[in-house]
C-alpha cells in the first residue's frame, strides 16, 4: 500500500501538483479508492448472500434460517468486510497525517461497534421470534426479557463508543456511571419498575398472554395480547386496546379469569326477588297441585311423609296452618329450582351447585342461584343463563308466589282500577 501511495504521490507531482499539495491530492484519490473497494466488497458480499446463500436457505426445511435471511442476519454482516478492510488501510493511508489518523480510526472503530450491534440484535430478534413460537414459551413475557437484553446492549455499546472518543477505558466510564446512579434511577424509573414488575409477574405466573383479566382502574375487560417490559396491552371486548404500565400488575388489585377458564366452568350467582307477601303455608290442595310437577313429585311425597310423621309424634293439632311443621310455597320452591339445575343439560354436576335464601331485603326475599356452566363461552353462557331465569320467572305463578318489582304507572293504574270496580 505504501508503494502504491508514493507511485501517486509522484505520479501527481509529475502532472504539475504543487509539491506541498502532492500529499493532500493523494490522500483524496486514495480515499476515493478506498471508498470505491469498500463498495465493491460490500456489493460483492451481498450477492453472496442473496445468492447461493440464500437458494441454500430457501430449499432448506428447517425454519430458523429462515428468520436468519427476514431479520437480516446476512445483510448485517455483509457491513463488517468494508469495515474491516477500512480499517487494516487506514493506517497507511494517513501515515503523514499524525492528526488526523487518530480521529479516523476511532470513527472507523465506531462504526465496527454500530455494525457488530446491528448483528447481534437481529440474531436477538431471531431468538425471540423462536421462543415466542415455542409452546413452552407461549404465555411467558417474552418481549419483557428481549427488551431488558436490548437495553444492556445498547448501554455497553454506548458505553464502548463514549470510551473510544473520550480515550477512558471502559471501567472509567463505569465508575462515571456509578456515582449517577440516583440520577439515571430517576430517568429509567418506569423501565425499572417495569423490569422488576415483569420478573414477579413471570415467577409467580401471575399473568399470560391470553388471559382474560378486569382492571376498573384502567377500564380494562379483555384479553392480554401483549407484555412489555414498560407495558401490557389488554384488548377489551369493545376490540379497544387498553395500556397498562407493567408495575400496576403487582401494586394493585385486578381480575384474572384464568382460573375459570381452566376449570372449564363459568358461574351464575343471581338472584330472583320474592315478594314476602305471597310467601304462605301449604294447604292440602296445594300441596296435590305441586305433586303433579315432574321436578317435584319424588320430594313432595317423602317431605310430607316426614313432616306427617313428626306432627303425629308430638300430637300436634295440624286443623290450624300455623301449628306444627308445614311446607311453604317458597321452600317447595327452592327445591324446584335446585331439581330444575340438576336436570338441566348445560349445568355442571361435578361443581358447586345450590339455591339459598339471602336475608330479606326492602326489594323482597332474594333467592339466589349458585351454579356452574358446561361451557365458557360468553355467548352460550349467556345463552343458559337466559333460558334459565326466563323459566323460573314464568314458573313463579304456578307457586302462588310474585317476583317483586318497583310499582310502575300501571300497576298504579290497576289498582285503582280495581278499587273504583
Amino acid at each position: 500500500m505504501e508503494t502504491i501511495a508514493k507511485w501517486v504521490e509522484k505520479l501527481l507531482m509529475r502532472g504539475g501538483v504543487a509539491e506541498t499539495m502532492a500529499p493532500y491530492l493523494r490522500l483524496l484519490v486514495l480515499l476515493v479508492v478506498l471508498g470505491f473497494l469498500a463498495w465493491v466488497f460490500y456489493r460483492i458480499t451481498r450477492r453472496i448472500v442473496k445468492g447461493p446463500i440464500y437458494r441454500y436457505i430457501k430449499r432448506s426445511k428447517a425454519k430458523w434460517d429462515d428468520l436468519l435471511m427476514d431479520n437480516k442476519v446476512f445483510s448485517s454482516l455483509a457491513h463488517i468486510v468494508p469495515v474491516i478492510i477500512i480499517r487494516i488501510i487506514t493506517p497507511i493511508l494517513f501515515r503523514d497525517f499524525e492528526k488526523v489518523l487518530p480521529l479516523v480510526i476511532k470513527l472507523t472503530d465506531i462504526y465496527l461497534i454500530i455494525v457488530i450491534l446491528m448483528v447481534i440484535s437481529a440474531l436477538l430478534r431471531v431468538a425471540e421470534q423462536l421462543l415466542s413460537k415455542n409452546k413452552s414459551f407461549a404465555d411467558k413475557p417474552i418481549s419483557s426479557y428481549f427488551q431488558l437484553i436490548y437495553i444492556i446492549l445498547y448501554i455497553a455499546a454506548g458505553i464502548l463508543i463514549l470510551s473510544i472518543l473520550l480515550g477512558k477505558s471502559p471501567g472509567y466510564l463505569l465508575g462515571a456511571f456509578g456515582a449517577m446512579t440516583a440520577l439515571l434511577m430517576l430517568i429509567f424509573k418506569d423501565t425499572i419498575l417495569g423490569l422488576v414488575a415483569s420478573i414477579q409477574i413471570s415467577a409467580n405466573d401471575i399473568l399470560r398472554i391470553g388471559d382474560w383479566v378486569e382492571m376498573p382502574k384502567f377500564n380494562a375487560d379483555g384479553d392480554v395480547i401483549a407484555i412489555n417490559l414498560n407495558t401490557v396491552k389488554v384488548q377489551n371486548w369493545d376490540k379497544t386496546v387498553t395500556t397498562i404500565p407493567t408495575y400496576y400488575f403487582i401494586t394493585d388489585s385486578f381480575k384474572n379469569w384464568r382460573g375459570m377458564r381452566e376449570s372449564g366452568g363459568r358461574r351464575i350467582k343471581r338472584a330472583l326477588y320474592i315478594n314476602a307477601s305471597s310467601v304462605k303455608f301449604l294447604d292440602p290442595q296445594s300441596r296435590e297441585r305441586y305433586a303433579q310437577y315432574r321436578l317435584l313429585e319424588e320430594y313432595m311425597a317423602t317431605r310430607q311423609k316426614e313432616i306427617d310423621t313428626f306432627n303425629e309424634k308430638h300430637q300436634i293439632d295440624t286443623s290450624l296452618l300455623i301449628n306444627g311443621r308445614r311446607m311453604t310455597n317458597l321452600g317447595v320452591f327452592r327445591h324446584y329450582v335446585e331439581n330444575y339445575l340438576r336436570n338441566h343439560p348445560g349445568i355442571r354436576k361435578d361443581m358447586s351447585l345450590m339455591v339459598r335464601q339471602l336475608n330479606v331485603e326492602d326489594r323482597g326475599i332474594p333467592i339466589e342461584i349458585y351454579c356452574f356452566t358446561k361451557t365458557i363461552v360468553w355467548v352460550e353462557y349467556e345463552e343458559i343463563q337466559s333460558d334459565i331465569f326466563d323459566h323460573l320467572l314464568a314458573a313463579v305463578s304456578f307457586f302462588d308466589l310474585e317476583v317483586f318489582q318497583q310499582p310502575s304507572g300501571s300497576d298504579i293504574s290497576r289498582s285503582l282500577s280495581r278499587r273504583q270496580a
